[in-house]
């Protein structure tokens, strides 16, 4: 074990404020439902962009970064399109401030605003309040195997096997390690909620934020002594029909980790991830932590400001240190321990290489940031499933009259509860890669055209929502069991199709949404779309309300905020690699697409009445 005394005393200090903080905001979380779930919506739109991106900078998906950065190089920056990471630009734009308009607690009570009260809206809440919880147990158990996987290279099996009563199979190592660490993150979470979060986010955030630009440094440095092997195309983002990146005489193995992958054919990966992440980010969040913390925004104002927020603080300091890991890796390579269970898994990159070329104290504070960032992620994901089991099942089904004593009583049974369940999903999930895989295709494909239509089209119901999400989990469920050698991302379009069916079948064998809600959701939220016969029937009532016009106008800041975002993660990837001409190219392209998106969107965020 390379752990010096100075190391686990930073990464014990660190698990000690995390408990302290729980215990301290305790009280402040017990004052209500609200302040448990949203803070009371009394946190600012910055401390929560904050909280949101320090959530997004988990272990998980930094090792999977870390892994496409050193396999795929500049093209890897594409990848995350999978997410997609541009829904946050969609956000920003218009979607937050439409969801924050409901004073919803979570995205299973906002089925009441848009469908009403009758059987179709109980429907439409009953299946969203389901696909919650299965979305939010794949991404516990995703970041759980991730945790478990980086901690074993600090803390080898050898070393801590002669103290456990019991035998553990060597792949079942990292879900032991995953369960001890897992408790830190429920604990602060179950006891201070979304407050207890925020806070626990910030301080994770100044640790990560001076663990990157330390990493970023020693690449940059070891890069001025050493030259990269790579093969070529590596340093460009741009690509042909293949992706032509052939590592034979450098290392062999990639090739056969970019064939398991299935990005060999990168232009239909690419044309199918832009098809998946527009529709996907056009439907607005998935039900977990990143719609919490848009309902927790103080004004849908401020929900459009934290949403663009995101971007700035997260990417710049997330890609400096991803780059500086992936420096380190290929440099030196040979000196990784890359081998589980008798192969080399990829995903051990970032842990091996943290193991090796972090020095004394800085590793120490780079493990605990790593341990918070696992944190955030774990408990802003554990809220969300903790709100809709709460207020949608326990206090809407089960003890409409609940006191606060016994809803912090069920928000700590539950919590306990989804930890548990999550933990078992976990242990028999292969990689981090494949649950991340399952989550943003099949499982996001059963969600799409469901939320797109409840946003953008009037006639559509709850009864049509309903019969849309089962059509759409059900063979998201079913697939990944039959298709078993075929990427999620290939069938998605069959799951959507399905869904989709099952969207206008349900729809059309029930009656439209009550005229009055429907009324009352258009002149609250104030979506563009399919909305005439809405508008005619309130203008009747009130000829001088107007709509909103502002559909071309978002989706040319949905264009110029996608260039943008891209740059803000080339920029960083370029200045550790030391390519000072792309380094300013990109600066200049974030400078013209911010002034663009300064006078089209910041300026007019005061233009909306109801914002």
């Amino acid at each position: 074990m390379r752990l010096h005394v100075v190391d686990i005393s930073i990464i014990l200090m660190y698990l000690a404020s995390t408990v302290v903080i729980g215990l301290v905001l305790k009280k402040v979380a017990q004052r209500s439902k609200k302040s448990y779930i949203l803070g009371g919506n009394r946190l600012p739109w910055y401390l929560l962009g904050l909280s949101n991106a320090s959530g997004m900078f988990d272990i998980s998906g930094t090792m999977w970064l870390v892994t496409l950065g050193f396999v795929y190089g500049l093209k890897s920056v594409w990848i995350p399109w999978l997410w997609p990471v541009f829904n946050q630009i969609f956000l920003m734009v218009y979607l937050s401030a439409w969801l924050r308009r409901s004073n919803v607690s979570t995205g299973a009570e906002w089925m009441g605003t848009r469908f009403g009260s009758g059987t179709g809206a109980r429907l439409s809440h009953n299946i969203i309040v389901v696909y919650a919880l299965i979305s939010c147990l794949g991404f516990l158990a995703y970041g759980f195997v991730g945790l478990g996987k980086f901690i074993m290279i600090f803390i080898p099996w050898e070393t801590v096997s002669p103290f456990i009563p019991f035998h553990v199979p060597a792949q079942y190592v990292p879900h032991l390690y995953g369960i001890v660490f897992t408790f830190f993150a429920m604990l602060y979470a179950i006891l201070g909620g979304m407050v207890s979060i925020v806070w626990a986010d910030l301080l994770q955030y100044i640790i990560m934020t001076i663990s990157s630009i330390a990493i970023g440094i020693i690449a940059m440095n070891a890069l001025a002594t050493h030259v990269l092997h790579v093969p070529e195309g590596w340093l460009n983002p741009f690509f042909g029909w293949k992706l032509d990146l052939d590592w034979t005489r450098i290392i062999p193995e990639v090739n056969e980790k970019i064939a398991s992958d299935g990005f060999s054919l990168f232009s239909v990966f690419f044309m199918m991830m832009l098809f998946k992440g527009i529709l996907v980010s056009a439907a607005g969040p998935a039900p977990n932590y990143d719609m919490q913390k848009i309902l927790a925004t103080k004004s849908p104002k401020e929900a459009a400001k934290m949403s663009g927020f995101v971007s700035v603080i997260l990417n710049p300091i997330r890609y400096f240190m991803i780059t500086g890991f992936v420096v380190l890796a290929l440099i030196y390579y040979d000196r990784l321990n890359l081998i589980i269970g008798n192969r080399i898994d990829f995903e051990q990159i970032l842990p091996s290489a943290i193991h090796e070329f972090v020095p004394i104290g800085l590793l120490g504070l780079m493990l605990a940031g790593l341990l918070a960032a696992f944190n955030g992620t774990f408990a802003g994901t554990l809220n969300a499933a903790q709100a809709y089991i709460v207020n949608d099942i326990y206090l809407k089904y089960l003890k409409p009259d609940a006191n606060n004593r016994q809803i912090k009583s069920a928000n700590y049974f539950f919590g306990i509860l989804v930890v548990g369940v999550s933990i078992v999903i976990g242990i028999f999930a292969q990689d981090v890669n494949s649950i991340l895989q399952w989550i943003v295709s099949a499982l996001w494909g059963s969600y799409i055209s469901s939320n797109i239509l409840k946003w953008y089209w009037w006639r559509f119901n709850g009864h049509g929502y309903f019969w849309g999400m089962v059509a759409g989990i059900i063979p998201a469920l079913v697939f990944p069991l039959i298709f078993k050698q075929t990427l999620e991302l290939y069938y998605f379009p069959l799951i959507m199709a399905i869904s989709l069916a099952g969207c206008l079948i349900g729809t059309y064998s029930a009656p439209p949404t009550e005229e009055s809600v429907l009324k009352e959701f258009y002149k609250s939220v104030r979506p563009w779309g399919f909305w005439k016969p809405v508008l005619e029937k309130i203008r009747a009532e009130d000829p001088a309300f107007e709509p909103n016009r502002n559909f071309r106008r978002d989706m040319m800041n949905i264009a110029v905020g996608v260039v943008w975002q891209t740059a803000i993660i080339i920029l960083p990837i370029y200045l550790v690699l030391k390519e000072s001409w792309y380094v300013g190219l990109s600066a200049a392209i974030i400078l013209m697409t911010s002034a663009v998106l300064k006078k089209t969107w910041w300026d007019r965020l005061d233009d909306d009445p109801v914002s």
